[in-house]
């Protein structure tokens, strides 16, 4: 009989669309993939000869279950130059990708019942993993002229005597939307005022175009105790394989997250780790170049949009995705359980073009394409969504 934590999760819409997306092509069917949320860039050559130089040099047996001295070392020296933010050896975690990181965060800070507050949209993964250590998630209903920010009155709303945590991801995924200081500061300092953790999911923060990052430990002492800094270097250095990311908070809270991690997974790949180090310490220009390309394919994708009269978009300031407003197009629908999957599965079966579900995200109106692809792509993508409506509008 399977635990009952089996039961309470939901699929991941993500993943079943990206099943979907192979075996159509392994059918032989060609699909224009806008789905997926990774960079369509390779690992940095310097990181790659690192891990080979590790494998070479055999470093490859156990090390501290929370990671690589180097590693730590090298994620300090970063938090600082980018960031403005001091932290100890103690208080830097290296994990299995920022999705373990958080896992590990929310295994250290939740009790059973214990309500964790995610503003909507979300990254899908949110809600299964607080349901998944038998907590609340509390959704916050955000609103679309704020890019679907979190405000404070939002947040005040929302708080009880059960309130652990809230999440802030900074840049979002999935709108790019991208919070400003002043915005932070008026979250930040309900959270204190009220022993709130904040988990703020940073992964994309050197994705950003025309807005200043601020990253939410950096506000304050205060805001640097509260809260837990979550990033890797999937997104900016396209290591999305490799399962490399990590964490930054107090010591107390990395010493449970080290002790938890040790018992159940040891430690990250130490090879990945290497590679890693090289990454963070030499690879900047290359982060930099992808940024580039990034801020050029979004600046035409919202050219492209603008020219569509029944959509609108989130204008996205960072990250890599497009949030597209489809609910002028639900007079042509009825009766159905969710107007964007429907809309997904109509695009990618007729179509063949695959975008995810707003629904995935919390927000069943939009739905997400990523420019994380060439502008052939993303331009054959687009096209066929406008192709899509005047269909349907025959």
């Amino acid at each position: 009989m399977l635990a009952n934590r089996a039961s309470i999760i939901s699929p991941s819409v993500t993943i079943g669309i990206s099943t979907k997306v192979n075996e159509l092509k392994k059918q032989g069917i060609e699909i224009t993939n806008l789905s997926i949320g990774e960079p369509d860039f390779f690992t940095p050559e310097k990181a790659k000869l690192a891990a080979i130089e590790a494998i070479k040099t055999n470093r490859t047996k156990y090390d501290s279950a929370s990671g690589l001295l180097e590693l730590k070392q090298a994620v300090i020296r970063k938090l600082k130059r980018d960031n403005n933010i001091s932290y100890d050896i103690d208080e830097i975690i290296i994990s299995s990708g920022a999705k373990h990181s958080i896992s590990n965060a929310l295994l250290t800070i939740l009790n059973p019942d214990d309500e964790v507050i995610i503003p909507k949209p979300y990254w899908t993964s949110y809600p299964e993993m607080v349901k998944l250590l038998n907590g609340t998630p509390v959704f916050a209903n955000t609103k679309d002229e704020n890019s679907f920010k979190l405000q404070a009155d939002e947040l005040q709303s929302l708080i009880t005597n059960k309130t652990k945590a809230i999440f802030i991801t900074n840049p979002s995924n999935p709108t790019g939307a991208i919070y400003t200081r002043n915005e932070l500061e008026a979250l930040v300092k309900l959270c204190v005022n009220n022993n709130i953790y904040i988990l703020a999911d940073e992964i994309y923060e050197k994705i950003v175009f025309d807005d200043t990052f601020t990253s939410i430990a950096s506000i304050s002492n205060e805001a640097k105790n509260i809260t837990i800094t979550i990033n890797g270097l999937s997104k900016s250095a396209a290591m999305t394989g490799w399962r490399l990311g990590y964490a930054a908070a107090n010591s107390e809270i990395i010493s449970a997250m080290s002790s938890i991690q040790g018992h159940l997974v040891s430690h990250p790949c130490t090879i990945a780790q290497w590679a890693a180090v090289e990454a963070i310490n030499s690879c900047e220009s290359d982060t930099q170049n992808m940024v580039k390309t990034y801020h050029e394919r979004r600046n035409r994708v919202i050219k492209m949009f603008e020219e569509i009269d029944d959509l609108s978009i989130i204008r996205p300031d960072g990250a890599f995705y497009t949030f597209i407003n489809m609910s002028q197009l639900k007079p042509f629908f009825s009766n159905i359980d969710s107007f964007s999957l429907e809309i997904s599965n109509i695009l990618l079966d007729q179509y063949r073009l695959a975008v995810v579900p707003g629904i995935a995200f919390g927000l069943d109106d939009y739905i997400r394409i990523t420019y994380a692809a060439d502008m052939n792509t993303i331009t054959t993508g687009i096209n066929k969504i406008k192709q899509f409506i005047e269909d349907i509008k025959k």
